[in-house]
């Protein structure tokens, strides 16, 4: 295995350029972010590694898309109307096919849920939730 610090040269904590948010985030949703390298000022020349006119880089503020998180009450809310309504016909059959559990019915789950939901994105993050739930249903002994 390849260490980030051995691809990317050593990687200062500093110099994440993220907001801590995003981090603790990834922290807590036990996402797997790899450090950002810092990027190596634009040498000036028009090609190569660091091509580009050499500028001064702003410090930019942090944009609203990126700091939404969830709430306790809508956390709360969304909880409620899960019990309440229950699955779409489409997430009941992505929990008969995670229940599975075979890597041909994992791919086959991510491949219902990207045609029903329109990016490969959302579609690992509905696998996720689905397998969340399905893990929620072995430890309630259904």
């Amino acid at each position: 295995a390849i260490s980030v610090s051995a691809h990317f040269g050593p990687v200062d904590e500093a110099s994440d350029t993220r907001p801590p948010f995003e981090t603790e985030r990834a922290a807590s949703c036990k996402m797997k972010i790899a450090p950002k390298p810092a990027k190596k000022p634009a040498s000036g020349l028009a090609a190569g590694l660091n091509k580009g006119f050499v500028v001064t880089r702003r410090e930019m503020p942090a944009r609203p898309a990126n700091m939404r998180r969830l709430s306790k009450r809508n956390a709360l809310i969304r909880e409620v109307m899960r019990e309440v309504v229950g699955f779409a016909p489409y997430e009941r059959r992505m929990i008969e096919l995670l229940k599975i559990g075979s890597a041909s019915t994992q791919k086959r789950a991510l491949k219902l849920a990207k045609r029903r939901l329109g990016t490969h994105k959302r579609g690992k993050r509905k696998r996720d939730e689905m397998a969340e739930a399905v893990a929620a249903m072995r430890r309630k002994g259904h």
